[in-house]
C-alpha cells in the first residue's frame, strides 16, 4: 500500500498514549509456527464444565472436524449424539437472476431522490427474489443404558469440553461403578469416534441406534456395523409438508461402526436397526458420513459422488488404527491450531493491580482478581458451572472466563472451517432442526465477517480458505445477477446466501434483502489476508481479480448526485429503519455510512493491490482513483454522533442491534484515532447512544488500527 493511500485511511501509526502496549503483527514465520506458545498454552485449564446433563440444545457440547459435527449431551440413562454435516442442505442450483428488477430500479431510484423514501421502501419490495435453501440436521445417534443407570450419583457427575484437547468428556457413578464417555472428531481420519469405559470389568452394557429428521432408511450391516441412506428436499418446503417425489436433492449416508473388548462382551442386533452391547469392558465406535453432493454448480440428480461408498472406504481406512493411535492423531491435527495463540489476563491480584493503576476505578475494580490456581479450586470444589460463572460475571468479574471465551472461539472456529469443506454458516456446522432459525444460512451483512474475524488476527489463517472458496463460487453467480438485474458490471451478492451461492436479493424486507454490499464486504477479507500474510501469489490469483470484479461493479452501482459526489441508491443501513420528514418510517434512502464505507474500503484496497502487482495503469483502476475523493463522505450529526444515513433522520429504535455505520471505524480502516479523530468521538457518542459502554479518549479506547492490551498479555 502506497503512503498516500495509507494516510488518507489513516493506516499510519501513530504515537501511543502512555502505558499502553501496541501488539505489532507478526512475521510470517512466526504466524504459522505451532510450538511458539505450545507450553504456555497446554498450561491453561481451558474447559467448559456442567454438573449434569445437558436440558435443552444450547446445553450439549459440540465437537467438529471443520465438516462433521456433534452435539453432546451427556445423558446418563440415555446418551444422544446429534449429528451435522456441512453439506446436508435442501435444494438444488437455481436461477439467481430476474429482468425485472432492471426496470424497477429506475422507479426506486426516482422516488428516492424525489424524497419518497416510504414510497421508495414499497417499491424496493420487487427487487426480491426467493429465499435461500436451507441447512439440515444429518440425524442422531441414540443410546439406551437403561434402568442400571438410573441410580446414579448425581454428586459424581461431570461433564466437560476440554479446549486444549477438543474432546467432550462424561463422568458419573451408578451401582459403585465409575463410567467415562469420551467423543472428539477426527479431522485426518473425517470421522466422529467415541470410547465408553468403566472401572469395572463386564460393566458396559448398552442399545444404540441411528435416527433421522430426514427421510431415511437404516438396517444392521454384518455384525457391528448400522447403515442409515436418506435424502435431504429436492425443494425448500415447510416442516411437515410433502415432498414432491420427482425432485431429487442431496443424498446422504452414515454408517456407525461398533467395537468392543476382545476378552469381554457380546454385542448382537435387535431387529435389523440397532445394535446391543453386553457386558464388554469397554466400547468405541465410530461414525463416517458423506453426501452427494458435489459443488455449487452440479445437481445432486446429476451428481456421480455415491456417499455409500465414500462412507465405507472412511471406515475401512481406520480399520487397523487403535482409539489410542486415532486420538494421538486428532491432537496432533488440533493442537498445532490451537497452541498458536495464548491469552492471559490478570494471572495474580497483585499484577493485575500493579498493570491497571491509572484506569478509572470501575474499571480497576475488575482486576482485583482470585490468582487463577486458587480460582479453578474453587469452582471445582463448589460445583460452579461455566453457565453459572457467566450469570455471576456481573458480580465476579473473572479474567479467567474472559479467557476461556476467547479461546472457545477459536475452537470453534478450527471445528467448523477447515481447507475443503464449506463455509462455516450460521450455526457453525451444528443444528438441531431441518427449519432452524433464518435457515442457518450464511448471513454476510454481518454474521459470516463475524464468524471469520478471528481466523487471520488469532493465528487461524488455513481456517478462512472455505471463505475464499466461497467467495470465489458467488462471484460467478454475482456476475449473472449483476448483468441481469443492475446492468452492471463485476458481480454483486446481496445479504445472505446457502450452499449453492445464491446472490440476488432473497426474500423479505428491504431493510435487510435490498443491500447489494455483502460481496464487497466479503472482500475485505481478502486484503486483510494478504496484509497480515503479505502472500503474493495469493493476492495475485486469488485476490486481485476477486476485487477488481467486486470494484467494477461498485463503480457502475454509484451514481452521481450533485456538485459530482457519488452515492448509492437505493441504499439501506442493515435491517434498521429511520423516520423520513414527512413522520413516516422507511428503510430506502441513499448513501448509508456502511455503504459508502465498504465502497472506500474496497477502493483503497484495490488500487493498494493493483500497485504491489504492478498494474496501476489499468483502466479500472484509475476509475477508482479518480471516484474515490468523491464518494460521499461520513458526516456528523447534530447531537455528536456519526450519521448512520445521508440525512440526519430521526431514529425509531435508537438502541438497535446493527452498529453498521461504525464499519469505517471497525472492521474497516478509514476512521481512525490518528487520521480523524472527530470521527472517533462521533463514533464513540454513537456507542453511548446504542447503550454501549465505552469511555472517554482520555480514558479507555481501542483503537482499529493497532492491537492495543493492557492488564495481561497475548501471544500470537
Amino acid at each position: 500500500m502506497s503512503k498516500q493511500y495509507r494516510k488518507e485511511v489513516g493506516f499510519e501509526t501513530g504515537s501511543c498514549e502512555e502505558d499502553w502496549v501496541v501488539v505489532p503483527r507478526n512475521e510470517r514465520s512466526i504466524m504459522f509456527s505451532s510450538s511458539v506458545m505450545e507450553e504456555e498454552v497446554a498450561g491453561e485449564d481451558l474447559k467448559v464444565e456442567f454438573f449434569r446433563p445437558a436440558e435443552y440444545w444450547t446445553d450439549a457440547l459440540p465437537v467438529g472436524n471443520g465438516r462433521l459435527g456433534a452435539m453432546v449431551w451427556g445423558g446418563v440413562q440415555q446418551e444422544l449424539l446429534q449429528l451435522n454435516e456441512d453439506t446436508l442442505w435442501t435444494g438444488e442450483p437455481s436461477d439467481y437472476t430476474d429482468p425485472r428488477v432492471a426496470t424497477i430500479l429506475p422507479q426506486v431510484r426516482k422516488l428516492v431522490t424525489d424524497g419518497k423514501f416510504a414510497e421508495a421502501s414499497i417499491a424496493a419490495e420487487a427487487m426480491i427474489s426467493q429465499p435461500t435453501e436451507v441447512y439440515q440436521q444429518l440425524g442422531d445417534i441414540k443410546i439406551d443404558f437403561s434402568a442400571s443407570h438410573k441410580g446414579f450419583d448425581a454428586n459424581s457427575y461431570k461433564r466437560e469440553l476440554d479446549l486444549d484437547t477438543a474432546t467432550v468428556t462424561v463422568k458419573y457413578v451408578a451401582e459403585g461403578i465409575e463410567f467415562t464417555r469420551e467423543v472428539f472428531s477426527s479431522h485426518p481420519y473425517q470421522i466422529i469416534a467415541t470410547k465408553i469405559s468403566a472401572n469395572k470389568p463386564g460393566a458396559v452394557s448398552f442399545t444404540m441406534a441411528l435416527d433421522s429428521l430426514l427421510q431415511y432408511e437404516s438396517h444392521i450391516n454384518g455384525k457391528n456395523q448400522i447403515i442409515m441412506q436418506g435424502e435431504c428436499p429436492g425443494k425448500r418446503v415447510p416442516p411437515k409438508k410433502k415432498l414432491n417425489a420427482d425432485i431429487q436433492g442431496i443424498k446422504f449416508c452414515a454408517i456407525l461402526e461398533l467395537h468392543i473388548s476382545n476378552d469381554a462382551g457380546v454385542i448382537s442386533s435387535i431387529d435389523d436397526k440397532q445394535l446391543r452391547v453386553e457386558g464388554s469392558n469397554w466400547a468405541v465406535f465410530f461414525l463416517a458420513a458423506s453426501s452427494s453432493y458435489d459443488g455449487p454448480f452440479t445437481n445432486p440428480a446429476e451428481s456421480k459422488k455415491d456417499p455409500l461408498s465414500v462412507s465405507s472406504a472412511t471406515l475401512y481406512s481406520i480399520k487397523d488404527v487403535s482409539f489410542s493411535e486415532l486420538y494421538a492423531s486428532h491432537l496432533a491435527d488440533y493442537q498445532q491450531l490451537f497452541h498458536r495463540v495464548s491469552l492471559q489476563l490478570s494471572n495474580s491480584a497483585k499484577s493485575s493491580s500493579q498493570n491497571s493503576g491509572n484506569l478509572p476505578s470501575t474499571v480497576r475494580n475488575m482486576f482485583q482478581v482470585m490468582p487463577c490456581a486458587d480460582k479453578q479450586q474453587k469452582l471445582f470444589a463448589e460445583k460452579i458451572s461455566t453457565a453459572d460463572r457467566i450469570n455471576n460475571f456481573t458480580r465476579d468479574e473473572d479474567p479467567s472466563l474472559l479467557t476461556l471465551l476467547f479461546q472457545y472461539g477459536r475452537y470453534l472456529m478450527i471445528s467448523s472451517s477447515r481447507p475443503g469443506t464449506l463455509v462455516s454458516n450460521l450455526q457453525g456446522i451444528w443444528s438441531q432442526d431441518l427449519a432452524p432459525r433464518w435457515d442457518a444460512s450464511p448471513h454476510l451483512n454481518i454474521n459470516l465477517q463475524m464468524n471469520y474475524w478471528p481466523a487471520i488476527s488469532c493465528n487461524l489463517a488455513e481456517c478462512q480458505e472455505p471463505l475464499f472458496d466461497l467467495i470465489s463460487n458467488l462471484s460467478i453467480n454475482g456476475c449473472k445477477t449483476s448483468q441481469v438485474n443492475y446492468k452492471t458490471g463485476g458481480w454483486v451478492t446481496h445479504h445472505v446466501t446457502d450452499i449453492w451461492a445464491k446472490t440476488s436479493a432473497s426474500e423479505g424486507n428491504p431493510k435487510h434483502a435490498v443491500w447489494p454490499m455483502g460481496g464487497a464486504w466479503l472482500c475485505t477479507h481478502l486484503w486483510e489476508h494478504y496484509s497480515y500474510t503479505l502472500d503474493k501469489n495469493f493476492l495475485e490469483q486469488k485476490a486481485y481479480p476477486l476485487l477488481k470484479g467486486c470494484g467494477e461493479f461498485l463503480l457502475d452501482w454509484l451514481v452521481e448526485y450533485p456538485k459530482g459526489v457519488l452515492v448509492t441508491n437505493p441504499s439501506t443501513s442493515p435491517e434498521h429503519l429511520f423516520i423520513a420528514p414527512d413522520g413516516q418510517q422507511a428503510s430506502v434512502s441513499y448513501a448509508t455510512a456502511m455503504d459508502m464505507a465498504i465502497i472506500k474500503e474496497i477502493f483503497i484496497a484495490t488500487i493498494s493491490a493493483a500497485e504491489v502487482l504492478g498494474n496501476t495503469s489499468d483502466d479500472l483502476i484509475q476509475k477508482m482513483k479518480v471516484a474515490l475523493p468523491n464518494l460521499f463522505p461520513p458526516k456528523v450529526s447534530q447531537d455528536g454522533s456519526l450519521m448512520e444515513w445521508a440525512q440526519d433522520f430521526q431514529d425509531p429504535e435508537v438502541q438497535h442491534r446493527h452498529m453498521s455505520h461504525l464499519f469505517g471505524l471497525y472492521p474497516g480502516h478509514t476512521i481512525t484515532m490518528e487520521s480523524t479523530p472527530e470521527l472517533c468521538k462521533a463514533a464513540i457518542r454513537s456507542l453511548f447512544k446504542r447503550g454501549c459502554v465505552a469511555f472517554s479518549l482520555d480514558g479507555l479506547f481501542m483503537s482499529s488500527g493497532s492491537g492495543m492490551v493492557k492488564g495481561g498479555n497475548i501471544h500470537v
